[in-house]
């Protein structure tokens, strides 16, 4: 299987950034240099392989499903990562791999039952985490804790949680995502290079969108990137024909059924999400003006204005937790 885009993945090559969600456009695709197609492919094939490494167990899902493990907790969880991500601008992967130390963590460690600070703590750790790696410029870790954060934690009590973080995951935080295979398919689809700026950044946004659906945990990074390309490739004129059973031929050890299974959930989501977002037509009508009764200098008739500002809401301050550097709290 021969691969026709040369130079236009220096990240799987050397592991840095190769400056796609920075605003750089893509480099064409072109046939010119076949030895770094060849590494290119053997990496993307060397992804599929070790992406099993980086991902919950295949039973984590059905802790959601039975409601062994809070499905609306991890939703809020990663609203706010999201949110956090946007208020500084952090790059999509950072978002993404501070959901994927989450998810990891969760199926080997559980989190006590307090009210919800637990799982505050480990968004804001696995974030702070995501951001070292990936991020020039790293807020402090308390100004980190923006966009409606419930709790506020010491330095000390986060710090604390990462290391615990850090040794459940065996410190292996550079993961394999789906933004390590979007460019590569995005080539595959598109050899010439015409709309792969446009798949790339679509395929992005649609992997964002719906990394708070649990039902995606049942997939692998390669097959959520193929399905997000593919759906990214519906909005093209040139492209929506593609069949995306054809998708499996896009590198050795890609599985079909998977790849058109999660094309078809997320599909749906993101039709879902576009029907949400239309705007409502108001019909209109006819409105009739009554004449004012009362002369404009009658003190009755004037409107007092009062400034109703939503109560402060206030956020506690949590601190020293045992079971944050306890080998046995906190674990089932």
């Amino acid at each position: 299987m021969s691969v026709t885009c040369s130079g236009s993945f220096p990240d799987l090559l050397c592991g840095e950034d190769s400056g796609i969600f920075t605003g750089e456009s893509s480099p064409a695709c072109s046939s010119s240099d076949l030895e770094s197609s060849a590494s290119i492919e053997e990496s993307i094939a060397g992804f599929i392989e070790d992406e099993r490494n980086f991902v919950p167990g295949f039973d984590y899902l059905t802790r959601f499903q039975t409601q062994s493990l809070d499905a609306s907790a991890r939703e809020e969880s990663v609203a706010w990562i999201l949110k956090v991500q946007a208020y500084y601008n952090f790059l999509p992967l950072t978002s993404y791999l501070s959901v994927n130390y989450m998810d990891r963590f969760l199926y080997s460690r559980r989190l006590p039952d307090n009210n919800g600070w637990p799982w505050q703590l480990l968004s804001v750790a696995c974030l702070s985490l995501a951001a070292k790696m990936e991020e020039t410029v790293v807020p402090s870790l308390l100004d980190l804790q923006v966009e409606g954060a419930k709790y506020i934690f010491e330095t000390k009590t986060i710090r604390r949680m990462e290391l615990l973080v850090l040794s459940v995951l065996d410190w292996r935080l550079r993961s394999v995502t789906p933004f390590s295979f979007i460019d590569f398919f995005a080539c595959k689809l598109d050899p010439t290079g015409t709309f792969m700026g446009f798949l790339i950044s679509r395929a992005t946004k649609i992997i964002l969108s719906n990394i708070q659906e649990a039902s995606f945990l049942e997939y692998r990074p390669s097959s959520i990137a193929a399905a997000a390309i593919l759906c990214a490739a519906n909005e093209i004129p040139n492209l929506s024909l593609v069949n995306p059973e054809h998708a499996e031929s896009w590198c050795d050890g890609l599985s079909k059924e998977k790849i058109i299974s999660c094309y078809r959930l997320m599909q749906r989501l993101v039709l879902n999400d576009s029907r949400r977002k239309q705007p409502k037509v108001i019909p209109q009508l006819r409105v009739t003006i009554r004449p004012r009764m009362r002369s404009s200098c009658d003190p009755s008739s004037s409107s007092s204005s009062s400034s109703s500002s939503s109560p402060t809401y206030k956020r506690r301050k949590l601190n020293n937790y045992l079971w944050v550097g306890d080998d046995k709290g906190g674990s089932e």
